[in-house]
């Protein structure tokens, strides 16, 4: 591998750049129609604005309208736009991979076929190269604890890229691999994409314990750990039912990435938000007017579907994400006593 696009100059796109070119990579970059003002910063020597990191010289950026030119003769295409704009984007990039050995995505989510169904964003991929009559290489699913200004600016991260066939992810691995940026290879393709937008649903919760103790004064650490063990517990039952390894959610992308995500995350603060006192939709309309995306909000909703879906079985055991979707949904009036019930379980 010489040649990696990364599609999305965001703060997980651009601070993805880092690592790659430390790994010795040709690395370009193509900005959405939404990331203008982050290419002018990057291209002026500025810092990242959303990660305050600058960018390295070495990565060669590219505007929307030049989508063919930063896809051509690349090896490998990671997909880092947010998980809204993975369809439109993907319609535009798919026939344009050529022969590219692989697709990376960093992106993390749901996406609803045309009928309502949802799946997983691989899977997603898959089925508009289908619609599209295009043939695509195989797609490898990358989640972690990364914060993105750490990742940028070379502190040490541990991720994980999972695939259908192993020796793609390991090849993967080899490639991107830094004495800062350590990857584990795995196999389930399916695990690492479940925990990445769960885990973004469940650290609302964690956010509405430490709101709680901004509200009141006193500390609610023990409700806390409560619902993130809870919260782990739930992404290795789901993915199990979707076909993923129960371990997985014990790992990187599901412990790893929601330790991350509960300290310092926008899902987080969502929740701490929350936590205070502050209604659903007013918390999320502020964060909005701020440009700071919470995807767990709509994640929820779409997770709350796929458990209809696919898992209905199972849907007694999931009470923490049952309760996260009533407080979004605005039917709860006690935010404490509704995440307490769901992390303090009744067991024999």
């Amino acid at each position: 591998m010489q040649r990696i696009t990364v599609l999305g100059a965001g703060a997980m796109g651009a601070g993805l750049t880092r690592p790659l070119v430390d790994a010795g990579l040709d690395v370009h970059l193509w900005g959405t129609w939404l990331d203008d003002h982050l290419i002018d910063a990057i291209e002026a020597g500025q810092p990242h604005p959303r990660i305050n990191v600058v960018i390295s010289d070495k990565v060669t950026t590219y505007r929307s309208d030049q989508l063919a030119e930063a896809i051509e003769g690349s090896d490998v295409v990671v997909m880092s736009v947010s998980s809204e704009g993975v369809p439109g984007v993907a319609k535009l990039a798919l026939p344009l991979l050529g022969d590219a050995e692989a697709i990376w995505m960093t992106s993390k989510g749901f996406c609803p076929d045309p009928d309502g169904n949802i799946q997983l964003l691989p899977d997603a991929l898959r089925r508009i190269a289908g619609e599209l009559g295009v043939t695509i290489p195989p797609i490898v699913a990358i989640a972690g604890p990364v914060k993105a200004n750490e990742c940028a600016d070379a502190k040490p991260t541990a991720t994980m890229y999972g695939c259908r066939d192993i020796e793609v992810a390991k090849t993967a691995a080899r490639a991107a691999r830094t004495p800062n940026y350590a990857i584990a290879a795995s196999g389930d393709e399916v695990g690492v994409e479940i925990c990445a937008p769960m885990k973004n649903v469940y650290a609302i919760s964690l956010g509405i314990a430490d709101g709680l103790e901004e509200a009141t004064g006193v500390p609610h650490h023990n409700l806390k750990a409560a619902a993130f063990a809870q919260a782990i517990r739930e992404m290795s039952l789901l993915g199990q039912k979707l076909g993923a390894r129960p371990e997985t959610a014990y790992d990187l992308p599901g412990v790893g990435d929601l330790e991350v995500t509960g300290l310092s995350g926008r899902n987080k603060v969502y929740g701490v938000r929350l936590g205070r006192g502050e209604k659903p939709d007013e918390a999320l309309a502020e964060m909005t007017r701020l440009e700071q995306t919470v995807e767990g909000v709509p994640a929820t909703g779409l997770a709350m579907t796929l458990v209809s879906q696919r898992a209905s079985d199972i849907a007694g055991q999931l009470p923490l994400l049952f309760a996260i979707n009533d407080i979004l949904q605005g039917k709860v009036s006690d935010v404490l006593a509704a995440v307490t019930q769901a992390v303090l379980p009744v067991r024999p």
